[in-house]
């Protein structure tokens, strides 16, 4: 007979929102049990191997856990995180899951068990009151479906989602039409996104062991994978400390999507179509070494070996998207496009008008298909010299089933429409999502309630006041965290979400400049290339300038042309850029 264990709050997956769910609710003060499969916290952050995070990457938007884990990686990498071009943030993997590990064992209310998965829900559809496991039975107030595929959704048999919608459902103006899902056999063939297996490679500066071929190797898969005659402009796109490589490389590199509907068919399927998977990072990298030369070589100390997986490969494959629950409200493609001449999309408001957001992202709709490049609404904008994603606000209805009591979800499993959770599902936004939804389960413990009815506003006001981690639900683009005023404003559109301005801009006082330790002072030409498009010639290099600050982003639209100037910033040569902090004209 399994041993049964009692707690307040109890969360199945250690991936990313597990991970921010278990903390937050265990430092609110609830008895908390975080249950992973594997050795590793952090899911896509850690262990799935993507450690370049995309999103809420401007510093008004590094908040909340997500922004404590950018400064506790700034402390811990000696290195600094300007490496790639394909984010401002990369990092060692083993170092983030660290970090994690070290927060969860700070909390003697937080009880972290490894290796176990679930087989089985206590309760039903209605009500869950637990999960068993294959070795340990726990029961608990409030349940948090982490799991990466939302695995307790289908094992309770609560209502949920899996593959496309027509466009006639909600109006998406990306979505197909139902005629459209009824002709093209690829809406069937990609029900959902492709996921990755992250192989991390390293430049061996000498001849490394040859990668094998793997049986299902086909250079045919993988051509057209780079269009540069420089190895490592390609390689650069997920470059790592210590000449590494993460390589996460869509189109003809080692996205995988063949039958992806055995994702949910059962352990065996499943494991089937890891296997391939697998194998198919293993064919790239080949193809990589192959074409580059045999200085790169694996990785093979970078993750903790195991059945499937380790060594150069990560734990578990890259997930973009899951089971979804179905919700008393969706989050579709119309609530994450920009309002009209606008930079963010409108405050989700709830029935009785008031506002009911709870995380923040930013990220352009991003699918990932093989051999499809299937085109979405544009959510971005040029901003700070560069293209990013508008900002939207999450609803905390998106975390609640429809129906079943005691249940929250946190990861790719929240309601949200096939086409939105290309937004929604990145690093970042999921941390906040776990963030919230860790909060809410703690504060329905304290009030004795369940999660549906709680009230929104004391779910916000705490995530705002959160003594570790203040986390915001209103995007402004000019209140980053360390503005004396960023709780006012923060509280001001809760309260008047009507004067939420299309600008995403506040205004008013703007926020003193943050200088990091591994900030040079460059100086050079000005040049203005077009509207958001700067750069400087240091008479050695022409630098493209960038900024992740809103204070700096208004002195380059105040710059003239051909001025010389000195910037203080941070230099990534992989993207040619200068992140500029501070500008001396």
């Amino acid at each position: 007979m399994l041993e049964t264990l009692r707690t307040d709050v109890l969360i199945v997956g250690g991936g990313t929102g597990g991970t921010a769910a278990a903390l937050q609710a265990a430092r609110r003060g609830a008895q908390t049990i975080l249950v992973s499969e594997g050795p590793w916290l952090g899911g896509m952050l850690t262990s799935a191997g993507v450690s370049a995070p995309d999103g809420n990457e401007l510093r008004a938007l590094q908040t909340g856990i997500w922004g404590a884990f950018l400064k506790a990686l700034r402390q811990r990498q000696p290195d600094g995180l300007n490496h790639a071009w394909v984010s401002f943030f990369t990092y060692d993997p083993r170092v983030g899951s660290q970090i994690f590990a070290d927060w969860v064992r700070e909390l003697p209310n937080l009880k972290w068990i490894q290796g176990d998965r679930p087989r089985a829900v206590i309760g039903d559809r209605d009500r869950l009151r637990g999960v068993e496991f294959e070795q340990v039975r726990i029961e608990a107030k409030v349940v948090i479906d982490a799991t990466e595929l939302g695995d307790l959704l289908a094992l309770a048999d609560v209502p949920h989602r899996w593959g496309w919608e027509p466009q006639e459902e909600w109006q998406e103006p990306s979505a197909p039409t139902l005629a459209q899902l009824e002709s093209d056999d690829r809406y069937q063939r990609y029900p959902v996104q492709s996921p990755t297996w992250v192989v991390v490679m390293a430049d061996q500066s000498q001849s490394a062991p040859p990668i094998p071929a793997s049986t299902s190797y086909n250079p045919d898969l993988f051509a057209g994978a780079w269009q540069t005659p420089d190895n490592l402009a390609f390689l650069d796109y997920g470059r790592l400390p210590g000449d590494r490589f993460m390589i996460n490389w869509p189109g003809p590199g080692n996205d995988y999507g063949e039958g992806l509907q055995r994702l949910i068919q059962g352990n065996r399927a499943h494991q089937e179509w890891m296997q391939e998977a697998i194998a198919h990072s293993q064919a790239f990298a080949h193809h990589i070494q192959a074409h580059w030369g045999d200085r790169y070589g694996l990785a093979r100390d970078q993750f903790p070996q195991q059945a499937i997986g380790g060594g150069a490969f990560a734990l578990q494959p890259y997930y973009r998207e899951s089971r979804r629950v179905v919700g008393s409200s969706t989050i579709t493609e119309l609530d994450l496009l920009p309002l009209h001449q606008g930079q963010v999309a409108k405050l989700p408001c709830n029935a009785s008008g008031q506002v009911s957001a709870i995380a923040i992202g930013n990220y352009a709709n991003d699918h990932h298909y093989p051999n499809w490049d299937f085109r979405l609404q544009p959510k971005s904008m040029r901003w700070g010299g560069r293209w990013t994603g508008t900002a939207f606000s999450l609803p905390y209805d998106c975390l609640l089933p429809v129906q079943t009591e005691g249940l929250l979800v946190c990861e790719k499993n929240i309601a949200v429409s096939h086409i939105a959770n290309g937004a929604t599902r990145l690093q970042p936004v999921v941390l906040g999502l776990g963030q919230a939804a860790g909060m809410a389960a703690a504060l329905a413990v304290e009030q004795n309630c369940d999660p549906r009815s709680l009230s929104v506003r004391d779910l916000q006001e705490a995530l705002l006041t959160d003594s570790e981690a203040p986390q915001a639900i209103v995007p402004l683009y000019d209140t980053p965290p360390e503005h004396p005023d960023w709780l006012t404003r923060q509280r001001a559109y809760l309260d008047r979400p009507e004067a939420y301005p299309a600008t995403g801009v506040h205004g008013g006082t703007a926020a003193t400049s943050l200088i990091s330790a591994r900030a040079q002072t460059v100086s050079g030409q000005f040049e203005r290339l077009g509207d958001q498009n700067y750069q400087l010639d240091d008479g050695k290099t022409v630098w493209q300038l960038v900024t992740l600050d809103a204070s700096i982003d208004q002195q380059f639209k105040a710059l003239s042309d051909r001025l010389s100037l000195a910037v203080v910033g941070l230099i990534n040569p992989a993207g040619h850029w200068l992140i500029v902090e501070a500008i001396h004209p």
